[in-house]
Formats: C-alpha cells, sequence, structure tokens
C-alpha cells in the first residue's frame, strides 16, 4: 500500500457536486492499493500513520499524533498512486490491485483507522472525486508498506 499523507487545516472530498467526506484539522491521506497487499499492510499502514509525530508541539517542533490532536482524517482511494510513467506517455496502472481487492484493503484499511480511535471520513472508491485539500505546513509524506522499517523493499 502506498499513502500521500498531507497535514491539513481542512480536506474535503466531493463526487457529483455533494461532499462524503471532510474534516476541518489533521490528515488527509491519498491511499493506494497494490497488487499482492494484505490485510497486514493496512493494519501496520493505519497504526503508523496514526501515531506519526507530524504535529506541533507547543515548542513549534513536530513532536505530536494525529492521537494527540484530536484530529480527523479524510482517506481517499488514489490507485494512480501505482502509475508506471516509465515507459512511454500513458501511465501504467499494472501495479495497483484490481477493483474488489482494492476496494476490500481500502475499506479495511478505514477501519483500522477507525479502529485507533480518529474521527474518519470517505472518498468514494472507484467515483470520480474532487479533493480539496489546505495543506498546513505544507506537510506532505509518501509511506509505502514494502518499505517498512528498513527503507528496503520487502521480501516476499
Amino acid at each position: 500500500m502506498r499513502a500521500v499523507v498531507q497535514r491539513a487545516a481542512r480536506a474535503a472530498v466531493s463526487v457529483n457536486g455533494k461532499i462524503s467526506g471532510k474534516i476541518d484539522g489533521g490528515l488527509c491521506i491519498l491511499l493506494g492499493v497494490g497488487a499482492g497487499d494484505e490485510a497486514g499492510d493496512a493494519e501496520w499502514l493505519a497504526d503508523k500513520i496514526v501515531n506519526l509525530r507530524v504535529f506541533e508541539d507547543g515548542d513549534g517542533k513536530m513532536n505530536r499524533s494525529l492521537l494527540d490532536t484530536g484530529g480527523g482524517v479524510l482517506v481517499v482511494s488514489q490507485f494512480t498512486l501505482y502509475g508506471d510513467c516509465r515507459k512511454g506517455r500513458r501511465p501504467s496502472f499494472t501495479g495497483a490491485a484490481p477493483a474488489e481487492e482494492g476496494k476490500r484493503l481500502y475499506e479495511y484499511f478505514v477501519e483500522r483507522v477507525k479502529y485507533h480511535g480518529a474521527e474518519t471520513a470517505c472518498g468514494v472508491f472507484q467515483a470520480r472525486m474532487l479533493v480539496e485539500i489546505v495543506n498546513d505546513g505544507p506537510v506532505t509524506l509518501i509511506l509505502d508498506t514494502r518499505q517498512q522499517n528498513t527503507g528496503q523493499e520487502r521480501v516476499g
């Protein structure tokens, strides 16, 4: 799984002109599910993100997590995070999970974030969405479950 995580002053996602999810502060997560991803990837990623110390403390240092601040989470499915642009001019998405598996793991990731107690809002899987993010900082991080702990590709 891949996630682009942005600290947000506010964020919202709408489908067909109707807001499907919004937060007034916290993290906006653009989430891609890759071929071969498993439930353990969703568990690791959810735990990692809600505990990332990306919010400032009283001294202006990033020492507080989402759980420390009580901020919300907006999760938006983003299979294009697996777009491979190395060949030609049109991205290939063969690295993304098939839709059914992607949806299952996306929904499981959302449940794992909720499990940690974070107020969670979502986009609509496979819908054309408009996403508005007011990035705070700006703080933007990229996490990939295939690079857990070591910074190296996952084996197996």
